[in-house]
């Protein structure tokens, strides 16, 4: 990616009730492995489930690399941080709350013994998180490390579609870019372009990057995002956006124009190109299909409508692969109820409501922003997409508005060495006695 997207970072100073400071001391530095421990949980999350793919690939090697990258994630955090230094932290402490939700709702085996390997996929997830949270001090380390990660994800998108067009936009998607080197679909694709153009725009209004950078990355991003044809990925990316600047507006000039030409260039193209815009937001689909949200409302209805026991009502049935009666639930909210029951839904709500609160609390600053963007996203994307309950992309979003969010950690005083009174200067025993 090159420029300043990779270097520098934001001095510290923000204060937050989600971590507390001077749990320990603040390490001298992150370490360069911090961001491949990153890029191996980014790696973990890419799921198993897909497009063909140009050269297949068996479903089991490709969970054999995810669940050991997540492995040797966890190996590699806890060699950096073999002293268990670890932030305090509402986040984390929720998150391990909802792991333990989990297992007792999957030790009923509704779910099959499927459910207790997830569940320990999570909690290695969260153990890594946990170490890695040494690192927090609310400056843009894991935004850069973010950016990059999903930067080479759809690096590989856009080598399968030069090397094979068909195989990148098959009739099967309805021509929609999909990963023809790796198994993704167009809404995974999707989410990561809207999510790194996002906060490669908040970083060029906070002039943490040059704009020949950001170009680099936000162009071929956007492009591959029109490919997708995802509206939840281009909505929440507009709206993420718009919470974004919005809370940059009264300090910041540059937010100012950014905003001004925004809604200026919105409204241009909405009456230049409408019938394109409409067409394309349609994707060929009946008023009846769109107004369904292509089948997702049916299976959520057989979801809701669904005999439970209290047990199930309460705690769920245990981790799954997100999906009904062998359909995506393909809803954030409805896939935990279904999984985690009500007390699930009552933690993720509370993980979003605190990172939230906690943003809007803090004065503006571009940490800030960028937190707003991402959970401001992972809020619009819970509707149409699942992922809040275990271990997913969208988890890494919110952990890294968390890292946003976090004061520096507290530096030990260095003690001054007492000077023995007989190598005091008379003048100044005379001082001190005065």
């Amino acid at each position: 990616m090159g420029g300043d997207l990779t270097r520098g970072g934001l001095p510290g100073g923000l204060h937050t009730a989600v971590t507390q400071p001077g749990t320990a001391p603040r390490p001298a530095g992150t370490p360069k492995l911090v961001g491949i421990v990153w890029g191996l949980l980014v790696l973990n999350t890419l799921g198993s489930a897909g497009a063909k793919t140009i050269i297949p690939l068996p479903r089991s090697l490709i969970q054999l690399v995810t669940m050991g990258a997540l492995v040797a994630a966890f190996a590699l955090a806890l060699a950096l941080n073999v002293r268990l230094r670890v932030r305090l932290s509402a986040f984390l402490f929720l998150l391990t709350l909802l792991l333990v939700s989990s297992v007792l709702s999957s030790a009923l085996l509704e779910s099959g013994f499927g459910a207790l390997f997830r569940c320990v996929r999570l909690a290695l997830f969260v153990s890594t998180l946990w170490l890695l949270s040494r690192w927090w001090d609310g400056g843009p380390t894991f935004v850069r490390h973010h950016i990059r990660m999903y930067f080479a994800v759809l690096g590989s998108v856009a080598a399968g579609l030069v090397v094979s067009p068909g195989a990148a936009m098959p009739d099967l998607y309805g021509g929609r870019l999909v990963g023809a080197l790796w198994p993704l679909t167009p809404p995974q694709i999707g989410q990561y372009a809207a999510v790194i153009v996002g906060l490669t725009v908040l970083l060029v209004l906070g002039r943490r990057t040059d704009r020949a950078s950001a170009a680099v990355v936000i162009v071929p991003s956007l492009v591959l995002l029109a490919l997708t044809h995802t509206r939840t990925a281009t909505l929440g990316l507009f709206i993420g956006l718009a919470l974004a600047i919005g809370s940059l507006i009264l300090t910041s000039a540059a937010a100012r124009r950014f905003f001004t030409w925004a809604v200026v260039c919105a409204t241009v193209a909405a009456v230049a190109f409408s019938s394109a815009l409409q067409t394309w937001f349609l994707r060929g689909q009946s008023q009846e299909n769109f107004s369904n949200l292509t089948g997702r409302a049916k299976v959520w209805d057989a979801l809701l409508a669904a005999p439970r026991t209290t047990t199930e009502q309460l705690f769920g049935v245990g981790l799954g692969d997100k999906s009904f009666g062998g359909l995506p639930i393909d809803n954030s909210w409805l896939a935990v109820y279904n999984e985690q029951g009500l007390v699930g839904i009552a933690l993720v709500a509370a993980i979003i409501l605190v990172l939230g609160g906690v943003a809007l609390l803090r004065p503006p600053s571009l940490p800030r922003a960028c937190a707003i963007f991402l959970i401001g996203y992972c809020a619009i994307a819970s509707y149409t997409e699942a992922g809040l309950g275990d271990a997913s992309p969208y988890l890494l979003h919110l952990t890294v508005a968390a890292s946003l969010l976090a004061a520096p950690a507290a530096v030990a005083p260095v003690p001054t060495p007492e000077v023995p009174r007989r190598h005091i200067p008379r003048w100044a025993r005379r001082s001190e006695v005065t």
